[in-house]
């Protein structure tokens, strides 16, 4: 690559990252005055990757700007450190995921999900009294559960639709327990339960209660983490492909930048 494209290009692919840090860090600070407490636990993670981001975009501007080799060693011992860090996380993430599916009932145009089908990673993390009771609350002021019935008028239309996984786990009891219906938000539990499933026992009608306390909700959250994860782990792969390809150029702009140096 030429002596003025590579650090042409770092120059302007590290403005353009930096203009993006900086949309991170407001989005960060807007998520620390929202009310949202689950939201706000996002705040830190949201504002440090933003700084970080910021950081390196800025040795990497000044590096290729002033065509200073000690900075572009700098950017590019930063830019490997990510690298590695992305390929280790999404190496990671594939193997977590691997576990759990649902498993399809009669009748129902939906799966129900079982906690044990899942990775012991996700188990540890779901069995954490501490963890679970934070999820719990924000299930509980997402308002999905008690949504429902607002979303599905009529009995019909709730047994034909196709709930996602935490619907499934979390607004109703498991269909083994045998409770009829009443409508989408609310089941007969005068009706002795079938099965010996403890969940049948914790589900309520309250709208704080419902089947938040049980594994079926839980395996409900797994999946959509499992989900969620493979979303996050495939877009790695596209990152890890384009920082890969800056990594080379910034490689390119260093050893422009050296012999520029050396001439000198």
């Amino acid at each position: 690559m030429g002596v003025g494209t590579s650090t042409f290009v770092i120059r302007w692919i590290n403005f353009i990252t930096m203009l993006l840090a900086v949309a991170v860090i407001g989005f960060g600070v807007w998520m620390s005055t929202h009310d949202d407490n689950c939201r706000k636990s996002l705040t830190l993670p949201v504002l440090g990757l933003g700084a970080f981001i910021f950081v390196i975009s800025i040795i990497g501007f000044l590096g290729a700007l002033k065509n200073n080799s000690i900075l572009l060693w700098a950017y590019l011992i930063l830019l490997c450190l990510i690298l590695v860090g992305i390929l280790v996380f999404t190496v990671l993430a594939f193997i977590v995921t691997n576990n759990g599916s649902g498993h399809s009932v009669t009748g129902l145009k939906y799966k129900e999900y079982q906690l044990q089908d899942y990775s012991s990673w996700f188990l540890k993390q779901l069995k954490d009294g501490h963890n679970w009771e934070h999820l719990k609350s924000c299930l509980v002021k997402s308002e999905d559960c008690n949504d429902l019935s607002k979303k599905y008028k009529t009995l019909r239309q709730y047994k034909s639709a196709k709930l996602t996984p935490i619907e499934a786990g979390c607004c109703r009891p498991p269909s083994e327990c045998g409770y009829p219906a009443v409508n989408a938000s609310y089941y007969d539990l005068s009706y002795h339960p079938v099965s010996s499933n403890k969940d049948c026992k914790l589900y309520k009608n309250s709208r704080s209660v419902k089947c938040y306390n049980c594994d079926s909700c839980k395996a409900g959250v797994a999946q959509y983490m499992k989900t969620e994860w493979r979303v996050v782990a495939i877009f790695n792969v596209i990152l890890f492909v384009v920082l890969s390809l800056i990594y080379f150029i910034g490689c390119c702009a260093r050893q422009n930048a050296a012999r520029n140096h050396s001439k000198t």
